[in-house]
């Protein structure tokens, strides 16, 4: 999954949303490098990136793309999956989306010095375009495509991918309405197993 949905997934504590958008960029033991609840934050993120990959309706998903978008399927359907969970968040939450949104950048700014460097660098970025509201639409989801296509090595590859995610459009839709039901329920048995943080909002 991509930030929207992780931060949808996070436990609603500042550290804990901060844990969940530094899983990307914590790489290997956590050790003590960050408090407890950052800490839950990122275990919290790689347990959902682990059950995400492995659930046979995101493998539908990716086997979607054409051999050449293979290697970068995940990427692919992470994104669409974000642009699908924007265009019914109001099936999964109270909360209204911007609200939400906005929530989140004023924690990201306000404790930008806790978080890895090159996240810290991107943080002003990603708010000054909105990245979290542009998934409301697939121009957005291209754009981003874009931008990860200069970071990977034959990123070229996901240009365009935007043409095949039009054309499955309603498979890819389908799919995330029944894999996100599912992803939710993982995540709250895993808090009941490993309880997180006392919720609190800010």
């Amino acid at each position: 999954m991509n930030y929207l949905a992780h931060l949808y997934l996070a436990e609603d504590s500042p550290e804990s949303l901060l844990g969940s958008i530094m899983g990307d960029f914590v790489k290997g033991s956590i050790g003590n490098r960050y408090p407890l609840k950052i800490k839950r934050g990122i275990e919290l993120h790689r347990k959902i990136d682990t059950y995400t990959d492995s659930h046979p309706t995101t493998r539908v998903s990716r086997n979607l793309y054409s051999p050449a978008r293979r290697r970068f399927a995940g990427i692919i359907v992470d994104l669409c999956y974000d642009h699908l969970l924007y265009r019914h968040w109001s099936e999964f939450s109270d909360v209204a989306l911007d609200q939400f949104i906005s929530r989140i950048y004023d924690i990201l700014m306000a404790h930008r010095t806790a978080l890895p460097a090159r996240l810290a660098t991107m943080i002003p970025v990603m708010i000054r375009e909105d990245w979290l509201g542009s998934y409301q639409d697939l121009m957005g989801v291209e754009k981003s495509l874009s931008r990860l296509s200069g970071r990977v090595r034959n990123g070229d590859r996901l240009l365009g991918a935007i043409e095949e995610i039009k054309l499955h459009y309603r498979s890819l839709e389908a799919n995330f309405l029944i894999f996100f039901p599912d992803l939710i329920h993982f995540v709250q048995n895993f808090q009941r197993k490993v309880p997180m943080v006392t919720r609190e909002v800010k």
